[in-house]
């Protein structure tokens, strides 16, 4: 079994379904043990800044501000460098905890021994 997941989300509210998977996994991963990074890219972006999850809604699944606040209790939350700039996102701007991170970083996540990694 992997010792740490590496999950990229591409899908915010434009794919209500594939985005809230990847937080749900990500959340169930950090409370069964598992090291999780979990990476916002894309629409998913948005949901790196106060407030954001709370607008979010997909009946019959977890809200999304509470799986956000278990990743961020035992795991990492990565925005990349790019989608955060074509947003006009900075560091001062998102949750705290929450870092700001370039495609070198998540190759090297994604390609450490005993890592599996998943996109959503």
């Amino acid at each position: 079994m992997a010792k740490k997941l590496v999950i990229k989300v591409t899908a915010g509210a434009d794919a209500p379904e594939r985005c809230s998977q990847a937080f749900t996994v990500a959340a169930v991963a950090v409370a069964s043990g598992v090291e999780v990074s979990l990476w916002l890219t894309g629409e998913s972006a948005w949901f790196a800044l106060p407030g954001r999850a709370a607008e979010f809604d997909l009946p019959h699944a977890a809200p999304l501000p509470d799986l956000i606040e278990s990743i961020r209790s035992g795991g990492m939350i990565t925005l990349c460098t790019q989608c955060a700039a074509r947003r006009d996102i900075t560091e001062q701007d998102v949750l705290e905890g929450v870092r700001i991170a370039g495609a070198q970083v998540f190759v090297s996540e994604a390609l450490a021994d005993n890592t599996q990694a998943l996109v959503y």
